[in-house]
């Protein structure tokens, strides 16, 4: 057989009939994900910000531009563990979607808002840079779990400056916010693990290391349902929280669902039963189902 550069269409198929042997038959549909890893996407402060890519492939070929799921991981608002959830986010990438996964300066280097600004500029990136990645600029979602939850939330609707690609947007189409850390305002009274308001606790490094047990106005500050009104311009929000978080607690998440709601919003909330902070319960089937329902009705 002659040796060269054969393409898939032009090579010759294996057709030898094998006593015993199970033909499979395939369609060319079937879906892997290209894992492109540390992107960059914005510098500042001289530190390097990148992207982790999941792009879904195809034998025969995707119907592109795709849509792109902007996946902020949470983290405490701490350094992120930027590939630890790189197996569930290809499953999400198998449905069709480009996922990138955000990485934002920890808050003990840019206290808030510079979470929500960099979460803004990775997709204004990922718009300037649409055609180059294979998606469509006008079909972004963005999507975050914990402290990440927080941010896809907050850069769905705030404000906040800093952008990085002058005159290219930031909007996306809907928020899936998974068991997010959306409110710092209830004392640390309710039924939970770990201290959110003193100096030192997670949220208070976020808000420049204060000390909040007396302090509402900076609590209202980090908590994004005290920025809701019927006024406001926000996308469709999917809400996502587990009824035995230790971390945080189930009613932050409900809390925000109702504001949404009295405030004239398109919002879906979902309490996956006896899941803790995280877990393989976000990530069943089924949840995954209610996501690709969720992100195709946004999209239409």
């Amino acid at each position: 057989m002659e040796t060269k550069a054969w393409t898939y269409e032009e090579f010759p198929e294996y057709t030898e009939h094998v006593d015993g042997a199970t033909m499979v038959d395939t369609t060319g549909d079937e879906i892997e994900v290209k894992y492109l890893n540390d992107v960059p996407y914005e510098t500042e402060g001289g530190v390097e910000l990148h992207l982790q890519l999941l792009v879904p492939v195809t034998r025969n070929g995707l119907d592109g531009p795709l849509p792109c799921i902007a996946f902020v991981k949470g983290s405490a608002w701490r350094k992120q563990k930027m590939y630890v959830l790189i197996p569930e986010l290809a499953r999400i990438a198998q449905m069709g979607y480009v996922v990138a996964e955000v990485e934002y300066r920890p808050a003990s280097d840019a206290p808030f808002p510079a979470q929500i600004v960099d979460t803004q500029n990775a997709i204004r990136y990922l718009r300037a840079n649409a055609d180059k990645l294979g998606i469509d600029p006008e079909k972004i979602i963005v999507m975050g779990n914990s402290s990440g939850g927080h941010c896809a939330v907050f850069a769905s609707f705030l404000e906040a400056g800093g952008s990085a690609i002058p005159d290219v947007p930031c909007g996306v189409r809907g928020v899936i916010d998974l068991y997010g850390a959306v409110s710092l305002l209830a004392d640390d009274s309710f039924p939970i693990t770990s201290d959110h308001h003193t100096p030192t606790s997670p949220e208070g490094i976020l808000m420049g290391g204060a000390d909040m047990r007396d302090d509402m106005k900076l609590r209202e500050k980090g908590t994004a349902a005290c920025y809701i009104t019927p006024e406001l311009e926000i996308p469709p929000v999917l809400v996502v929280h587990g009824t035995k978080d230790r971390k945080c607690n189930t009613r932050q998440s409900v809390d925000l669902y109702r504001k949404l709601l009295a405030c004239g919003k398109d919002a879906e909330l979902y309490l996956v039963r006896g899941a803790d902070h995280g877990g393989a319960e976000f990530y069943t089937d089924y949840m995954l189902g209610v996501y690709d329902g969720f992100i195709r009705r946004c999209l239409k």
